[in-house]
């Protein structure tokens, strides 16, 4: 068995495990990052479009942001389609200047596996994290790579390898705790070679159902349905699948959505889960690890990010003023941000989908919130500070 240390061991090669080693690499902090999958897989698949300002500003900040700017779609408003009327929100001058940007998170991971390969960091691909022991003052982590057992010893450790990861699975159930949500609708997500109809997102809330419009390049569109979770998403055929979009998102004085070939169907869940403490020991919970979100508020990756930001702020802190109190409150600043989040997520999901359970009393009153959120002053600021991202605070 190979025995090997590092200041910091982070499990997962995601955006959020890259982002915390580059900034880590940045403040001469040492980390190894351990990825079960292969840098294809990783760079590929097909995750979150939209970040928000607070993340754009992140990745600005650690100097990431030069391919962003070419090539990403800054997003200045939302558009919201029901009682066949377009009702959009310009969070832009809402928020004096705040946007979102269409940067998908494929991208994302190319410009930090670049930044990794400049400065000379290696990502440990191929391997597989097999226990986790916590009962020593230093972490061990033992894992396989093409074949051979390693064994790394790190000051701490740092799980960013998502919702069914080993990170969170490694800690006391009793003590790590969870709460978790279903609403009972999924979506039926697509990718089209089609122009996107308009230079924005749009929302379509009809009484068969929600619909979504979104933008990944000037020549592709992705298109989302509420569907039902126990639908097999293969007896959706593309015409059925257009016919909906069209029904969903099309109003009297705007351009019908662009048809076109679909490359990709994929079914998402809706779901809440939050972990109760986002730390024990030496492990920090980081992402997906510890938090899920619906995606209609695209809050995802940008969660994850968030985040970082908190945990680097610590162990910056730590390494470079000894100082452990920033350490010891992670779960504390980054949970109580989340639950802001998971509060405008939960509100968005259940004002926008169609529910067979709902009463008429409960179908009016979800109308009443979308008429709120889109015509009066108060309801398009809350939507806008929420939406373009909350501050982390400290």
């Amino acid at each position: 068995m190979k025995k090997i240390k590092s200041q910091i061991a982070i499990i997962g090669g995601g955006p959020s495990g890259l982002m915390l080693s580059h900034m880590l690499g940045l403040a001469g902090i040492d980390s190894i990052v351990l990825e079960t999958r292969d840098p294809d897989y990783v760079v590929n698949r097909l995750r979150a479009g939209v970040l928000e300002q607070t993340a754009v500003d992140l990745i600005n900040q650690v100097g990431l942001g030069e391919r962003m700017a070419k090539i990403g779609l800054k997003q200045r408003c939302i558009e919201f389609r029901f009682d066949q009327e377009a009702r959009p929100i310009d969070f832009h001058d809402l928020t004096e200047g705040r946007c979102t940007m269409v940067y998908p998170q494929n991208e994302v991971m190319s410009d930090l596996i670049e930044a990794h390969k400049k400065n000379q960091k290696e990502i440990w691909f191929h391997s597989e994290v097999n226990k986790i022991n916590h009962d020593f003052d230093k972490p061990i982590i033992n894992f396989n790579r093409h074949g051979e057992e390693y064994e790394l010893t790190a000051d701490f450790v740092v799980g960013c390898d998502g919702f069914h990861g080993i990170s969170r699975a490694s800690m006391p159930a009793e003590f790590i705790g969870n709460c978790d949500y279903q609403y009972g609708v999924a979506w039926l997500g697509i990718l089209a070679q089609a122009a996107p109809a308009t230079n924005h997102v749009v929302y379509g809330c009809h009484e068969s159902g929600f619909a979504m419009m979104s933008i990944r390049s000037p020549e592709v569109t992705r298109l989302y349905l509420q569907c039902d979770p126990r639908e097999d998403i293969h007896q959706w055929s593309d015409a059925r699948i257009w016919e909906a979009l069209h029904q969903r998102l099309d109003v009297p004085q705007r351009l019908s959505i662009n048809e076109g070939v679909i490359l990709q169907k994929t079914s998402t869940v809706m779901r809440s889960f939050m972990v109760n403490s986002m730390q024990y020991k030496k492990m920090f919970l980081v992402g997906d690890a510890a938090h899920i979100v619906p995606p209609p508020g695209a809050k995802g990756l940008n969660s994850a990010f968030a985040d970082v930001a908190v945990l680097f702020r610590g162990l910056s802190d730590f390494y470079k003023r000894d100082s452990e109190d920033l350490l010891r409150r992670y779960s504390q600043i980054a949970l109580r941000r989340m639950w802001l989040v998971q509060r405008f997520s939960n509100g968005l999901c259940n004002m926008i989908h169609q529910y067979d359970h709902h009463s008429v009393f409960e179908k009016k009153k979800q109308l009443a919130d979308l008429r709120y959120m889109t015509t009066t002053e108060q309801g398009r600021l809350d939507f806008s500070l929420n939406f373009t991202g909350l501050p982390i605070n400290f």
